[in-house]
């Protein structure tokens, strides 16, 4: 018996309506891992813009650099601290040396410090990244999002300074994972690690305990969040479910890692002592630090996460019982820009002048701090010699005549410029007649016509001067085998004596 042969579906069957989008998990799914390739697209950038740079870099692995990065700031920031700028430079030398042995050391210094600041992303304006991507909408339809974040950021340190701390989307670049639940990627990573030191395998093992610390860090970082916005709004944060669930949730987490913690140290050192082999040896050692490194931010944050409830009340009440603003704030365009903006020119710019001579701020005036004046008026006065200190004999080195004209010359060009007030002279003629005289004279000469061409007429009335040089260009070309430009009429001015003597005595 044979079966009936499947016939195709009609035409009407396949275009009844539109597909229906994914479910909201599998799109969530896919929106995660379209957010992992984000917060790799800046390290992959750096490989690809490495060919901009003023030299030959190919051979530097820019994405190789950016994760050790990452790894350096992670590990060496602590709770209320980051870690600082030139050392991650200075740790990064040699793993960038390593790949250039020949090249100089300066130019390893300036690889390191260029993927630091594309890391930090210096020339954007909030230093940040963003990635478009595209979600189902309840709906059905498409709809494009923007996903803003950071690698590196820059924050200021309590005694001064920068600090680097790495974002959460960093942190989740170098596990490789991303949006993963803490608690629940922290228990995986103690049961692998757990695992991988009873079977033995400790290289594994040293991996996946590095995981668990980033995971820990990151911990860290989601509570320090949450009590800064604390400490700037109390009301931003949700502390009657969320922050307490999660302060909970943060302890008995802390609790559950101190026993594997433990356990796994006890593991560790006696799969280094009955070792053999140098290299297990070597690897038991470095993952005995690792887990001391754990255990000790996990006691940090625990103190933490006991302070928590204090500052919550704490600031409560500061936040509370603060002294309200007593003036309100301005609104510029409402009251200031749309009243001006039809007004005339002569109008508004009283108005306008009048508000940025108040608003340009107040200047602190300079002030003796109070340590400083206590010091000042309990510090006995010095011995002094009645005469005071023996002045040192100064040594007088006589200044060599370097003038190009000498004094004679300058009195020679002085008579030659001391022309009528009625009978002024082309400056080609003065030259003729100076080079006549002496043939450097012209040059010093045509010095003074030029410097005539504008004269301190000011500076001379109030001086008392009787008369002033002055040369003018009528647009006559000067006609001179070693000068060129303007023929200028030189002249000499009467000043108003007169008009002199009477600001004098009015000002006398």
């Amino acid at each position: 018996m044979t079966s009936p042969a499947p016939t195709d579906p009609a035409p009407s069957q396949l275009s009844a309506g539109p597909r229906p989008a994914p479910g909201p998990a599998a799109d969530e799914g896919l929106a995660r891992r379209l957010r992992a390739l984000a917060c790799t697209a800046p390290l992959h950038d750096l490989d690809a813009r490495k060919a901009n740079l003023a030299g030959e870099y190919s051979v530097y692995g820019m994405a190789e650099i950016a994760l050790a990065a990452i790894d350096l700031v992670t590990l060496h920031m602590d709770f209320d601290t980051g870690a600082d700028h030139d050392q991650v430079v200075a740790r990064l030398l040699p793993r960038i040396a390593a790949q250039a042995p020949q090249r100089p050391t300066a130019e390893h210094e300036r690889v390191a410090r260029w993927v630091l600041e594309n890391l930090i992303n210096v020339g954007s304006v909030d230093r940040g990244f963003r990635a478009v991507y595209g979600t189902f909408a309840p709906d059905g339809s498409y709809v494009r999002r923007d996903y803003d974040f950071k690698l590196l950021e820059e924050v200021p340190g309590h005694g001064g300074g920068i600090w680097l701390r790495t974002t959460d989307e960093a942190v989740n670049v170098l596990v490789g994972a991303l949006d993963t639940d803490v608690t629940s990627a922290q228990i995986a990573a103690e049961v692998k690690l757990e695992v991988l030191i009873s079977r033995g395998r400790l290289a594994d093992a040293q991996l996946a305990a590095e995981q668990a610390r980033y995971r820990t860090v990151q911990y860290a970082e989601t509570l320090r969040r949450a009590l800064e916005a604390t400490r700037r709004n109390v009301r931003a944060v949700d502390w009657l479910q969320s922050v307490p669930d999660l302060i909970t949730e943060a302890l008995d987490h802390v609790a559950d890692r101190y026993r594997h913690e433990n356990a796994i140290l006890t593991n560790i050192r006696k799969s280094r002592d009955e070792s053999e082999d140098a290299e297990h040896k070597r690897r038991a050692a470095e993952l005995v630090d690792i887990v001391k490194d754990c255990i000790r931010r996990h006691t940090q944050l625990q103190s933490r996460l006991l302070e928590a409830g204090p500052l919550f009340r704490a600031e409560q009440d500061r936040q509370a019982f603060a002294t309200p603003s007593a003036r309100a704030g301005l609104d510029l365009y409402g009251q200031l820009v749309a009243p001006l903006l039809p007004l005339p020119m002569e109008q508004a710019v009283r108005v306008t002048d009048a508000y940025f001579s108040r608003g340009t701020g107040l200047r602190t005036p300079a002030c003796a701090r109070m340590a400083d004046l206590v010091d000042l008026l309990l510090t006995p006065p010095a011995e002094r010699e009645h005469l005071g200190a023996e002045m040192p004999e100064p040594d007088l080195i006589a200044t060599p005549d370097d003038s190009r004209f000498s004094e004679e010359q300058l009195a020679v060009a002085t008579e030659l410029l001391d022309l009528p007030a009625d009978a002024p002279r082309r400056l080609s003629g003065l030259l003729a007649e100076a080079r006549r005289r002496d043939p450097d004279l012209p040059y010093l000469v045509a010095l003074l016509a030029v410097h005539a061409a504008s004269p301190a007429v000011g500076t001379a009335y109030r001086q008392g001067e009787q008369q002033l040089l002055f040369a003018v260009d009528d647009g006559t070309e000067l006609d001179d085998p070693e000068f060129g430009g303007a023929d200028l009429i030189v002249g000499t001015a009467r000043l108003d004596a007169a008009g002199m003597a009477a600001d004098r005595t009015e000002a006398a």
